[in-house]
C-alpha cells in the first residue's frame, strides 16, 4: 500500500539543502543531492566531527533495538526515521524475529519515497508520510493502525528527532502524546544533541554548525540534560539512565559498534545524550 497523501509534509526541493538527506550523506548513504553535499561539506569545515555524531547516534539506535528485542518488544514506531540506510530498525528487528512490525514516520519526500521502495514487499513494515508534530494524524493513520496494536507494548523510537523540534512545538508535550498512546511495558527511546559537556573549542564549532543549518530546511535545537530528562516523565529509566550516547550499554551491541569505538577520542562523544524509559 502506498503512503496516503499527507496534510503537513515537505515537498521535494532539490535546490534547498535538507537535514535528513545531509544525515544520509554523513552516514555514507547515496540518497542525497548536490545541495545537501555542498552544505554538509561546509558543516564539516567548521565542525569536523559531524560525521562522528551521525555514526554514534546510528550505533546507539542499533543497540537500543537489540535491547528492546531482548525484552520481547515486537512492534516499533520510529518517529522522524529519515532516509533508509544500513542498519534500519526493521532490518535489525526482523533478522531476530521476522514477524516484528515496524512503522516509520517522516515528512521528507525523499525519505518517504525510498522507504516505500525498500518496504514494498515487506508486509510487516510501512512508512507513514506525515509530520510527527501532528501526533493524532500519525497515531490514527491507517498504516499505523494496521501494524501497531497499542494495547500491547511498543518500542517508541525518537532517534535524533527532537533535535529538530523547536520549543514552540512543546517537545515534552509531543513526547507525552505518543507515550500516552502506548501500553504500560512499552519503551520510549530518545537520543538528541546537547552542548552541556562540550569543551570551549567544540562549543564554538557547534555554534558554527547551528548557523549553517539555518541555511537548510531545519533548525537545530541542542538541549540541556535536565530538559532531556524531563521528556521521560511517566517512565522508569533503564540502566545506565540518561548518559552520553557512546556510554549507553556499548557491551550489548551485536556487532561491537565499531562506529563509536572508532571515534572514542572525538569531541562527538560528548555532544549528545540517550536513554530508554519503560512506560509505567
Amino acid at each position: 500500500m502506498r503512503p496516503q497523501p499527507p496534510t503537513n509534509v515537505r515537498d521535494l526541493d532539490l535546490e534547498k539543502p535538507n537535514a535528513a538527506r545531509m544525515y544520509d550523506y554523513y552516514l555514507g548513504g547515496s540518497h542525497n543531492f548536490e545541495s545537501d553535499r555542498a552544505l554538509a561539506g561546509q558543516v564539516e569545515q567548521v565542525a569536523p566531527w559531524v560525521k562522528h555524531v551521525a555514526g554514534i547516534n546510528r550505533a546507539w539506535l542499533r543497540r537500543a533495538v537489540d535491547f528492546l528485542m531482548a525484552q520481547g518488544i515486537r512492534q516499533y514506531l520510529d518517529l522522524g526515521s529519515g532516509i533508509p540506510t544500513v542498519g534500519n530498525v526493521h532490518e535489525i528487528a526482523q533478522r531476530r524475529h521476522p514477524d516484528t512490525r515496524v512503522v516509520y514516520v517522516d515528512y521528507e519526500a525523499v525519505a518517504v519515497h525510498h522507504s516505500f521502495e525498500l518496504l514494498r514487499d515487506n508486509d510487516n513494515a510501512a512508512v507513514v508520510w506525515a509530520d510527527v508534530r501532528d501526533a493524532k494524524a500519525v497515531l490514527e493513520h491507517e498504516e499505523t493502525r494496521r501494524l501497531i496494536d497499542f494495547s500491547q507494548p511498543v518500542g517508541l523510537l525518537c532517534a535524533g528527532l527532537l533535535l529538530f523540534i523547536g520549543d514552540e512545538y512543546d517537545p515534552a508535550g509531543l513526547v507525552a502524546a505518543y507515550r500516552d498512546a502506548c501500553a504500560p511495558g512499552s519503551y520510549l527511546a530518545i537520543s538528541t544533541m546537547s552542548r552541556d559537556e562540550a569543551d570551549p573549542r567544540t562549543a564554538e564549532q557547534l555554534a558554527g554548525l547551528l548557523k549553517l543549518y539555518e541555511m537548510a530546511d531545519e533548525r537545530v535545537y541542542p538541549r540541556t540534560k535536565e530538559e532531556i530528562a524531563a521528556w521521560f516523565a511517566g517512565t522508569e529509566l533503564v540502566e545506565p539512565g540518561l548518559v552520553p550516547l557512546h556510554r549507553w550499554r556499548p557491551e550489548r551491541s551485536s556487532d561491537g559498534d565499531p562506529m563509536w569505538t572508532q571515534h572514542e577520542s572525538s569531541p562527538a562523544r560528548l555532544l549528545g545524550y540517550a536513554a530508554l524509559g519503560r512506560v509505567l
